[in-house]
């Protein structure tokens, strides 16, 4: 795919690299190697389009001053043919290059003859990436953090996707060990609670609807309500709509049973409709996975059993009061971690190491991402001490760490909902906000910073909300096009003749800004930072909105009308393009 800021950057170093070996075969400099030098994008365009600091890294090697070595270099810089039309020298020794025209012409030219494929890169070329984010415990609803971490994620491997790597998409289901302990024992109190005396006078009461039995269960105190609950449980209203759906459709046969018999049908029955639950809410919010993978996979093949043995052989373990420790704090992290409990069941983070061992070893993905909550800072080092001791490059495991956002209506903290168990539901969240505004808003800072979601800006229709603002720049090209079709008037081929008039400061800043995708993509990737990308398209409505306000197209030249129709045309395909890969809606009419 064309990258014409790389290609500029290369034709810079190869220009340079030309001038420097005239300067050696003819004395001017001493035959010596040349030192490793920087192509970068000035931060003022005064200093040129693309600047180099070659002369300055050459002044030890060639024993003279940079200012001298670039003066020098300058003068056999030969830019004919090339992207550029004048080199100069600057400051103390910094070369800056100017663009062409028909530098400017191409890089329009590149999105239209690319299309939907414009701004896909081959970074990742041959390299397998799985993804994994979200991943709710499957007790109860997923809130608000989820939200975050299911744009960051999903957005996060579209744009590896469009950089070359082969991306999957995986949720991982914690459905064995203490959480579904806990669940069971939460299930197993409502129903006890709901089949006692004074549960059936609630339900008689309240005419068996569940939604009313689980107000006045509930109570909406936060603390158990009509019944005393132990702290050691989930409190949410799930729970109790659980128990009475189960009762429901089973009727109270399982009340003289055994509590662990009660259990297990409980969470037989409840866990699966909790699955399916997230499943739909995230579809609902336009995420999809390759593969649901459950813990209960691992424990039933052995894998568990099998990663404390493989860690035992690698020397990292050791024995203290009846229980199995791994020695993590060798290998960065803070203390030892204990593996196998003295009562002989393993920990949670056993598991953990046998999926991560799986992704990386069994399935043989070259590099695994995690989408962590903020309380996960710790977990890092004690995971990649864990690959280190099976003898798997930690390198290869990557954890992007997710801070929580503060939900903000007219200037203030959004209360929490005591009914949904003390915390605003994904489900909720979609129910007040589009989902355009979620995926956007949520990706518009890096993973690891705080921010205040503004509810109210989500659904103004401003220039003020981003995401309207983006989509309004991408509708108002359509009615630009649409108004150039009633006229009759075809637009050209995207030639170097049309598009060289396209001069103005306003033309120039649009046209280097769409250039510079591809290398913003390449970067989002490298950074597993996909907010780069939102910002980004946000950067370019505006500059587009700036570009309409001053340079007019309907009635100018017939030229000029048609350069800037095809910029405009490039800039609604890069628009679709983005918001396409990050799934928002791409409206042709606002």
């Amino acid at each position: 795919m064309s990258d014409m800021i790389k290609k500029a950057s290369e034709q810079v170093r190869e220009l340079v690299m030309n001038a420097l070996g005239e300067c050696v075969a003819e004395g001017v400099f001493p035959t010596e190697p040349i030192p490793s030098f920087n192509v970068e994008i000035p931060a003022d365009p005064k200093n040129g389009d693309m600047s180099t600091n070659a002369a300055m890294v050459c002044a030890r090697a060639f024993r003279n001053a940079p200012r001298k070595i670039a003066d020098e270099i300058a003068k056999r810089v030969f830019l004919t043919g090339s992207y550029f039309s004048k080199c100069e020298v600057a400051g103390a020794g910094f070369i800056n290059f100017f663009f062409s025209a028909d530098w400017f012409s191409e890089a329009v030219a590149c999105v239209l003859d690319e299309k939907e494929a414009y701004g896909s890169t081959e970074m990742g070329k041959g390299k397998r990436v799985l993804i994994e984010y979200v991943s709710a415990n499957p007790t109860g609803p997923m809130h608000i953090g989820n939200a975050r971490g299911g744009a960051i994620g999903d957005c996060l491997a579209s744009v590896m996707e469009k950089a070359g790597y082969e991306v999957a998409r995986e949720f991982y289901v914690n459905d064995a060990g203490n959480q579904i302990e806990k669940f069971g024992l939460s299930l197993l109190l409502r129903f006890r609670q709901l089949t006692s005396d004074e549960g059936r006078k609630v339900i008689e009461a309240e005419n068996n609807d569940t939604e009313a039995v689980c107000t006045v269960i509930y109570n909406e105190s936060g603390e158990g309500g009509r019944f005393a609950m132990p702290e050691e449980v989930y409190l949410g209203t799930d729970i109790i709509a659980h128990a009475k759906c189960f009762i429901d459709e089973n009727g109270t046969d399982l009340a003289s049973a055994d509590d662990d018999t009660v259990k297990k049908a409980l969470v037989a029955y409840a866990l699966p409709k909790n699955i399916e639950g997230l499943e739909r809410d995230l579809k609902k919010y336009r995420i999809v996975y390759d593969r649901w993978f459950r813990e209960s996979e691992l424990h039933n093949s052995g894998a568990v059993a099998e990663i404390i043995e493989k860690l035992k052989e690698s020397g990292y373990t050791y024995e203290k009061d009846g229980a199995l420790w791994f020695k993590s704090s060798e290998m960065g992290d803070e203390k030892d971690r204990v593996l196998v409990r003295d009562n002989g069941i393993p920990t949670y983070f056993v598991p953990d190491i046998a999926y991560h061992y799986n992704k990386l070893v069994t399935r043989g993905y070259d590099t695994a991402i995690d989408i962590l909550g903020a309380d996960h800072h710790g977990y890092i080092p004690r995971m990649k001490a864990a690959m280190q001791a099976l003898g798997v490059d930690p390198k290869r495991l990557d954890m992007v760490i997710m801070q929580m956002v503060n939900l903000v209506r007219n200037g203030e903290k959004y209360k929490l909902s005591k009914r949904s168990g003390k915390a605003i539901t994904l489900s909720t969240l979609l129910d007040e906000i589009p989902i355009d505004a979620a995926r956007f808003f949520f990706n518009l800072r890096e993973p690891n910073s705080q921010f205040d979601f503004d509810l109210e800006l989500a659904i103004s229709q401003s220039s003020d909300n981003p995401v309207y603002y983006v989509q309004y720049a991408h509708a108002r090209i359509c009615s630009v096009l649409r108004k150039l079709e009633e006229e009759g008037i075809v637009l050209k081929p995207a030639d170097k003749e049309i598009l060289s008039v396209l001069t103005r400061p306003e033309e120039i800043e649009l046209i280097k800004y769409i250039a510079s995708l591809p290398t913003v993509i390449n970067d989002s990737a490298r950074c597993y930072d996909p907010a780069r990308i939102t910002r980004y398209v946000w950067e370019l409505a505006t500059k587009y909105h700036r570009f309409y306000t001053y340079c007019r197209i309907m009635g100018e030249e017939e030229n000029v009308m048609q350069a800037r129709a095809l910029l405009s045309l490039a800039v609604k395909q890069i628009i679709s393009n983005i918001l396409t890969m990050l799934k928002i809606d791409c409206p042709d009419k606002m």
